[in-house]
């Protein structure tokens, strides 16, 4: 068995990675890994720069392969062995009982088999063909996959602005540089020593402008390779088996949600326009006619004590509710007042008395008050690192169960709750005393 393994490493060692055959005339490129001469050649076919490795994405420089003979003659002699095809080993077949995998455990995430499926463990859980799975898996990877290649482009148009960003700074520079030079040319031999530490100053502007250009333009493109290796993933992912597209399932949409929201560019592209329900309003929250703006007072309101009302908590709710889909809105903060809270809150929300301010609660939130900033967890996070906004942004991704907040005016991330599955109806919620908010 141990001899059969090699075997088959060695014919893996021999083959191809473009064709998946034997190497013919093999070739090795500046990265390392080695081709047929004319499976590369063709794959390069029509550039003129900037030439890609098929096998591990590394751009080369330049474009003449050289010939791998000693990798040649072993391909020969690995010919003349006449080696049996190496049998595939089946990987989708239950460990435990070995069974095929037929099913996919919606609750586990995982591929089981029919025995599997009558045990206790996953007996009472919710199973599918995984050909079905599969497809409902494949669409919600296609959709990351449409929303990854936006952020790849986002990138790539910031990277591209990044020169021009700077150069007005430069310019700005080499103006001040002849000014200086020409006003210290009349007094040279006074001045020469005040000219110097001038120039020396306006050199470092320089280095740390470059530096900055630099590290923006490093992280980018570090950025854009690791957006590049995961949409490869993804496309793999997406043209294999159902059993082998739902490995690690989990593990690549969470990656494709932490990607999603660090783009300020996709997540904008979300927005909605939130009106505040009147109904929900506590009597102490005075709306505006257009119900885009609130503000805490000290008289009481006589207002219809309706079952959607909050009578205990200074609360008020969005009109629009969400079930579904992606939704970004923004929140000004007029008056900050003692404190506020914004976020989203279940339908069940308790509206006649005290509920806790946490997701176990029903509520995902961020809290502003006396100066600092909180995450309403459970205990709360403390934001210790976070600049005061004027300006929330609110990113909830029902399907994923998640909610962001950002500081609307630079789209710094202030927060990002865990994933938890929404089971009801979602809505913008609001609390306020001493303040006042306005919807953007």
């Amino acid at each position: 068995m141990a001899a059969a393994a090699q075997l088959g490493n060695l014919k893996e060692e021999a083959t191809c990675s473009i064709c998946l055959e034997y190497f013919s005339d093999p070739v090795s490129i500046e990265c390392g890994h080695n081709f047929c001469r004319s499976c590369i050649t063709q794959s390069w076919e029509g550039r003129d720069g900037n030439f890609p490795c098929p096998q591990c994405r590394e751009i080369l420089t330049g474009k003449i392969p050289r010939p791998n003979r000693q990798l040649g003659n072993m391909v020969e002699m690995l010919k003349q062995l006449h080696l049996p095809p190496m049998r595939p080993t089946e990987d989708n077949m239950c460990e435990k009982h070995e069974e095929k995998l037929r099913l996919f455990c919606a609750e586990d995430q995982s591929m089981i088999c029919w025995v599997c499926r009558e045990s206790k463990e996953h007996k009472t859980h919710s199973a599918s063909p995984i050909e079905e799975a599969a497809e409902e898996h494949k669409v919600k990877l296609q959709e990351w996959l449409c929303l990854l290649k936006k952020k790849e482009e986002c990138i790539l148009n910031s990277k591209v602005k990044q020169p021009e960003q700077y150069k007005p700074m430069r310019t700005k520079l080499r103006t001040e540089q002849n000014k200086i030079e020409s006003e210290f040319e009349k007094l040279r031999q006074v001045l020469k020593e005040n000219e110097q530490i001038l120039l020396r100053r306006l050199e470092e502007k320089e280095k740390k402008i470059t530096l900055v250009e630099n590290a923006n333009i490093t992280k980018l493109s570090n950025e854009s390779t690791s957006l590049k290796a995961l949409i490869t993933e993804i496309e793999k992912k997406c043209e294999t088996p159902a059993w082998e597209l739902l490995k690690d399932v989990r593990s690549t949409l969470s990656r494709c949600k932490n990607v999603m929201i660090q783009c300020p560019e996709v997540v904008k592209s979300y927005k909605v326009m939130v009106t505040l329900d009147p109904d929900t309003a506590h009597s102490r929250l005075l709306l505006s006619e257009g119900q885009r703006r609130v503000r805490w007072t000290n008289t009481t309101q006589t207002l219809p004590d309706t079952t959607k009302r909050f009578t205990y908590e200074y609360c008020v709710l969005g009109r629009e509710g969400f079930t579904s889909g992606r939704h970004y809105w923004e929140v000004q903060l007029l008056q900050k007042g003692y404190g506020w809270e914004v976020g989203v809150a279940a339908e069940s929300v308790n509206r006649k008395g005290n509920f806790t301010w946490s997701p176990e609660g029903g509520v995902w939130a961020l809290q502003g008050c006396d100066g600092q900033y909180w995450a309403l967890t459970s205990p709360p996070t403390l934001l210790s690192s976070c600049k005061k906004p004027l300006k929330l942004g609110v990113y909830l991704d029902y399907e994923w169960g998640g909610l962001s907040l950002y500081n609307a005016d630079s789209m710094e991330l202030l927060y990002s709750f865990p994933q938890a599955p929404f089971t009801e109806r979602l809505f913008p919620i609001f609390f306020l005393f001493r303040a006042e908010l306005r919807m953007v």
